[in-house]
């Protein structure tokens, strides 16, 4: 029998209102080796800047973690888990654990199943494996681990790795049972719509919440009023109520206080131009970061060296020792913070550090 949020005292809740769940990073030395005690300062850095989630074992995390010669899936995210039940205690407050799931389905069982075995709320599936499936086949694929754990949907975009699905495959997953959410990452306007009609299409808007993963257009989704008209019902408005992104792995503190700032201006009418402003100064700070002039190659060290600069990382290193920054782009990512101060939150970490980083 699958699992539920509903089992964890006012954890379903907090997901349907909308988190801000950072994307969690690999630690690891200049030398590659796993660092657990850098790993626990990036969950403590994390719950201390208020976020209400933190995904691991997901792209930021390194696929490679899977690989048996790596053999880091169970230490990470169990180094994880503990850590983040530990600031669950020490803030008096819950924060979602969700595990990346890849593969086919024996993959994605075992991978599921010990997300569960080590106390993860939900799981984020990936479909990368499923390029050449029939999305019938992968819907059977949905529901069999959302049997397992409370499932998030994904929609990656085909540049990374993910595929077109169509409108109809999202209203079939929101039907699904224990589906709680879908995370929109195809950096599309067409197919952001899809998934947001696929859910009001479904009946689900109360069951399954959209959270953005459109690095993109990550404010401006979250504002956003999405009108679906339903036969039978008539019209009904959807809103994007949270972020799952690698790019809040970042600025967690800066993001959180932004959500809040968002939450309450999606009661109104009104949005200030300055927030579309910082929309576009985000999105250019976010191209730099993931490094899409180079078709993305640089994002997991563009994302390391930003932890790097403030402590949290004790290198940029990534498994594979030939994924490193793009040439050119570390001075981008000086420029941009210098550009745009309002993105940082260095002296918030400053202020913790030591503590976070203490055994």
């Amino acid at each position: 029998m699958a699992s539920s949020l509903a089992d964890s005292h006012g954890r379903a809740a907090l997901l349907h209102n909308g988190l801000m769940i950072p994307a969690a990073p690999l630690a690891l030395t200049a030398e590659g080796a796993f660092s657990p005690r850098h790993q626990r300062a990036l969950m403590r850095y994390y719950a201390a800047a208020g976020c209400g989630g933190v995904a691991v074992g997901v792209h930021t995390t390194q696929f490679a973690i899977r690989d048996e010669k790596v053999g880091l899936l169970r230490p990470v995210l169990e180094v994880c888990a503990q850590e983040l039940a530990a600031c669950e205690a020490r803030h008096g407050r819950p924060i979602l654990r969700v595990a990346g799931v890849c593969g086919l389905t024996p993959q994605a069982v075992e991978e599921a199943r010990l997300a569960a075995s080590l106390g993860y709320d939900a799981v984020l599936l990936s479909l990368g494996a499923w390029h050449s499936a029939e999305e019938p086949d992968m819907l059977e694929h949905c529901r069999t681990i959302a049997a397992i754990l409370p499932l998030i949907g994904f929609y990656l975009q085909p540049a990374v790795g993910g595929r077109v699905l169509s409108a109809a495959f999202w209203r079939e997953f929101a039907g699904i049972d224990n589906v709680v959410a879908i995370k929109i990452a195809p950096f599309n306007r067409y197919q952001t719509i899809d998934v947001v009609r696929g859910v009001a299409l479904a009946g689900a808007q109360d069951r399954v919440t959209l959270y953005t993963g459109n690095d993109d257009n990550i404010i401006a989704d979250m504002l956003t009023p999405f009108p679906v008209h339903v036969p039978g019902t008539g019209p009904v408005e959807m809103r994007i109520r949270g972020g799952l992104l690698g790019q809040f792995s970042v600025h967690a503190r800066t993001f959180v206080r932004l959500m809040e700032t968002i939450r309450e201006l999606c009661q109104g009418d009104v949005v200030p131009a300055e927030l579309l402003r910082r929309n576009v100064e985000l999105t250019e700070a976010n191209a730099v970061l993931f490094d899409a002039a180079n078709g993305f190659r640089g994002c997991i060290p563009g994302i390391n060296e930003v932890l790097r600069r403030r402590g949290l990382l004790p290198s940029n290193r990534c498994l594979d020792p030939t994924e490193v920054l793009s040439p050119g782009q570390a001075e981008e990512l000086t420029r941009v913070e210098q550009d745009y101060p309002w993105l940082s939150d260095a002296p918030f970490i400053r202020e913790h550090l030591q503590e976070w980083l203490d055994e």
